[in-house]
């Protein structure tokens, strides 16, 4: 198998361990180097040799991912962005990237990436070793301080229109994303579903049903949407144990 050298470039320490798991996980790629300072990367990339993929942030201080992709682009094959913007994708599209990785992604997410961008790598290896454990988000609430929060510990999420609020075991997270995007992530899991427009919850913290109405461990009542009331009693069906029936 093809190895294909990696750089990373992002401001947040947590974000570039996350990365660097998920880089673990794809047997050809090999990562080089990893920055956090985007002024550093750019002269020892312009100085550098050519490599095949630079995945990078686009909110950093003293030059964007965009004004730094211009100045690094002929040094590498591939560039991808990685970032918790959407509104860059055009200015992405300008500057020939090959693919724009809106965070929180998951790991089958970025190996499907990479499986089309990079010539002989393995898919299918890859998601085999698919970690879903946790993810990182920016918290509204904290200066956009990045935390981790693991998917078992996800009660439910929330819309919030042009945000998202995502109820924990132990506390509440804001972040600047839609229901949409964030469902791309979390309808790829078992464990959740939605059965109402602004919420997707996590089954196993479903406390009780009352009627039309669950109520999760957290405290938390939902209202079951006529839209899902379908799937919410094949949900109830399957899990429900009655005189007679056998698990």
């Amino acid at each position: 198998m093809e190895n294909y050298q990696c750089i990373i470039i992002d401001d947040e320490p947590f974000a570039i361990d996350w990365l660097k798991n998920y880089i673990s996980l794809v047997p050809s790629l090999r990562l080089i180097k990893s920055y956090t300072d985007p002024l550093e990367a750019l002269m020892e990339i312009v100085s550098g040799d050519m490599v095949d993929l630079i995945v990078l942030d686009i909110d950093m201080p003293k030059i964007t991912g965009i004004e730094l992709s211009k100045e690094i682009r002929k040094k590498t094959k591939k560039l991808v962005f990685s970032t918790a913007y959407r509104q860059y994708g055009y200015d992405a599209y300008e500057v020939g990237a090959e693919a724009y990785l809106l965070k929180p992604y998951t790991f089958s997410k970025f190996a499907g990436t990479i499986a089309k961008l990079l010539p002989g790598h393995d898919e299918v290896t890859a998601v085999e070793k698919i970690d879903n454990d946790f993810f990182f988000i920016k918290n509204k609430d904290e200066q956009l301080k990045i935390v981790k929060i693991r998917y078992l510990e996800v009660v439910a999420v929330e819309s919030k229109l042009n945000y998202v609020l995502i109820h924990t075991l132990t506390k509440k997270i804001l972040t600047y994303m839609s229901l949409t995007e964030i469902s791309k992530i979390f309808n790829q899991l078992p464990d959740f579903v939605q059965f109402q427009r602004s919420y997707i919850v996590g089954k196993t913290h479903i406390e009780s049903i009352d009627g039309n109405t669950i109520k999760m461990v957290n405290g938390l009542k939902i209202t079951v949407g006529e839209y899902y009331r379908k799937d919410f009693m094949a949900f109830l069906n399957e899990k429900l144990i009655k005189p007679g029936r056998k698990r």
